[in-house]
């Protein structure tokens, strides 16, 4: 088992112990009744982060690196074969995503290139079940696995007009000319996108892998571009030693990759520099002047470079030829996959656990010795009525009666500041709502189909982009304001009737306003204004803004989900409050009514309140262990995890 796959399995069971120690703290806050929406919500959405958390690579490069080489030898060799189709030439033509969705059969779903003519993006047809072609994969069959495998790397041949719909064909651009057959017909991919639906275990445990085409995909395919590349959380850029760093490679490089986190350069087929006519020192030296010469073209450094054979790295691990593996360096790859990809990916993870942990703790910790605080104010009431007349009852009675008309007045003030709760929490959504999102999509659309220039088409766009941000901007601007709003309610309460209140669960819409600005940066980045305007450029131009909406409506429906979300649990935590005080001046003042029957009845309530303040006090103290134990889970390293298991 390498070290990459060994650390993806240590993740993966971090995160399921981290799912059992949030399960059994939930458990306890049910238990003890400390659960509320906004603590629900909380919870839920730390269990969601975790069961559904992916970890994307993706692999890049100009065709015939070896890209599907390499994702065999690092993910598939214990198969005994190669599983993704690998030889001379093209093999890729469409974007691949290798994932598992244990609601989908193991298959291939394949979107056929039409779907391209239409004016949706490959994220709006993910839905369409009825415009992919689905392929069961036999898993029992190695053959018949790679047979469906090949399916990506199928062809057509279709009119030059059919090529231009689609946007796969410049007339303006002389090589586009060459590609054109005796029957007037161009080659071009079968499918659009394939989606592998596969139980592997490292897909199984949230691993997504995307295979890409050459460049000409890169450029022609909004899917890559806009989303799949730029979300990977760690992308492979693959050369090839026997060619170098081409032209294109650097194009690649600079337009949809660029250096930063998580972005490794592999330099691929180094055994073609393997010569039993020179000497072991001699290919060791050809090999690192080819690294040097491609850190020095892409502006890294040259231990940023990893030079592999993933065609003799598969051999050896199938054959189970250790000298061969190590001669390949595959395993030098391997390990740097698993130490910068993996721990930056649970540090990412934990940061976000933390924080949500923090607030759900302290809250629930305050709730908890706010009703402690109140069960011991109630017993010391009725342990200073011992031997009291009628009169300091009576008396006693009427201060907590002064006490509940002070609270409903406060009550009464709380209506008002619902009504305006009501009224922002609309205008909210008169700036971020889908109606206005739509109606800025499809007027945008028609500047764009009633331009001839390239400038008109770049226009129109800077217009929606400008309208989104600043609809973004008004939507926050009175989240802003509800959030400031019950701040002030929050502390009236908690100063004047001594609630457990501390601030309301904070919101932001800034992740949504981000989301826009780097899609809009990748768009100016392909269509900026150096961008030559051709009849292609034109149809690719519309097909990137099809994506481009696609993208942005998924950013709005989400932020539309999380602002209802927030909505309906900002109030929550006071209105638990509420009921919980109003609750205690009820059984305060009904105690004390009783206590006059009997002297009895009075020492029986102190004995059944001193047993409360006893089982609050286990529940505190078994609440500070859970949590105890849900940190630890948290914070484990996940070398610490393989000596525990």
């Amino acid at each position: 088992m390498s070290n990459l796959v060994r650390k993806f399995e240590q993740y993966g069971g971090w995160r399921d112990d981290v799912l059992a120690a949030l399960a059994a703290y939930r458990k306890h806050v049910e238990a003890a009744q400390l659960m509320d929406p906004a603590s629900e919500q909380r919870i839920e959405q730390m269990a969601v982060r975790l069961s559904t958390d992916k970890l994307t690579i993706a692999f890049v490069a100009e065709f015939s690196r070896g890209k599907s080489e390499l994702i065999n030898a690092i993910f598939f060799a214990g198969y005994g074969q190669r599983i993704l189709p690998s030889s001379a030439g093209r093999t890729t033509m469409c974007p691949t995503e290798l994932l598992y969705d244990e609601t989908f059969p193991p298959s291939i779903r394949l979107l056929p290139i039409e779907t391209r003519a239409q004016g949706l993006s490959t994220t709006d047809l993910k839905s369409e079940c009825q415009v992919w072609t689905v392929l069961p994969l036999n898993l029992s069959s190695g053959d018949g696995m790679q047979e469906a495998f090949r399916q990506v790397s199928l062809t057509k041949r279709v009119t030059v007009a059919q090529a231009r719909s689609y946007g796969l064909y410049d007339e303006d651009d002389p090589d586009s000319a060459l590609s054109v057959d005796a029957d007037g017909l161009v080659e071009v991919s079968r499918w659009r996108h394939a989606i592998v639906n596969f139980p592997h275990p490292l897909l199984q445990q949230g691993l997504v892998i995307i295979d890409t085409p050459g460049l000409n995909a890169i450029g022609t395919e909004p899917e890559l571009t806009l989303n799949l590349i730029p979300n990977a959380h760690a992308v492979l850029f693959i050369l090839a030693a026997d060619t170098g760093v081409t032209k294109s490679d650097i194009t690649i490089w600079r337009d949809h990759i660029g250096a930063g986190a998580g972005r490794m350069v592999v330099l691929n087929k180094i055994d073609s520099m393997w010569d039993e006519l020179r000497s072991a020192d001699e290919v060791e030296q050809q090999i690192s002047q080819q690294v040097s010469s491609a850190a020095h073209l892409l502006g890294l450094q040259e231990n940023q470079i990893f030079p592999v054979s993933a065609q003799k790295g598969l051999v050896g691990k199938i054959n189970h030829d250790l000298a061969l593996l190590s001669r390949s360096r595959m395993p030098l790859l391997e390990n740097a996959l698993s130490q910068q990809l993996i721990p930056a990916r649970q540090h990412i993870i934990r940061s976000q656990l933390d924080g949500n942990i923090d607030e759900l703790a302290t809250a629930k910790r305050t709730q908890l010795l706010t009703r402690t605080r109140n069960v011991v104010e109630q017993l010391l009431e009725l342990k200073s009525l011992r031997g009291k007349n009628q009169n300091i009852i009576d008396h006693m009675m009427k201060r907590i009666d002064i006490e509940k008309r002070e609270f409903d007045n406060s009550l009464i003030k709380l209506q008002g500041t619902r009504a305006v709760f009501t009224r922002l929490s609309n205008e909210v959504f008169t700036s971020l709502g889908m109606d206005i999102l739509k109606q800025d999509i499809r007027l945008t659309r028609q500047a764009m189909e009633g331009s001839i220039f390239s400038s008109g088409f770049r226009e129109a766009v800077r217009r929606f982009f400008e309208q989104v941000q600043n609809n973004l901007t008004l939507s926050s601007l009175k989240t802003d304001e509800i959030a400031a709003m019950m701040t002030v309610m929050y502390r009236k309460f908690s100063t004047e009737h001594g609630l457990a209140l501390s601030t309301p669960m904070p919101f932001s819409l800034d992740k949504y306003v981000k989301e826009i600005r780097m899609t809009e940066a990748i768009y100016q980045r392909q269509f900026g204004a150096a961008a030559i305007m051709t009849t292609r450029t034109g149809v690719l131009m519309q097909k990137f803004f099809d994506s481009i909406a696609s993208r942005v409506k998924q950013s709005f429906l989400q932020a539309n989900h999380d602002v209802e979300a927030w909505l309906k649990v900002i109030m929550a935590p006071l209105e638990g409050q509420i009921r919980e005080h109003k609750a205690q001046l009820k059984r305060r003042r009904q105690a004390i009514e009783r206590i006059h029957l009997a002297t009895d009845s009075l020492e029986e309530k102190v004995t059944a309140f001193e047993q409360m303040e006893a089982e609050l006090s286990t529940d505190y103290q078994r609440l500070l262990a859970l949590e105890n134990t849900l940190r630890a889970a948290v914070r484990a390293e996940l070398s610490a995890l393989e000596m525990a298991h």
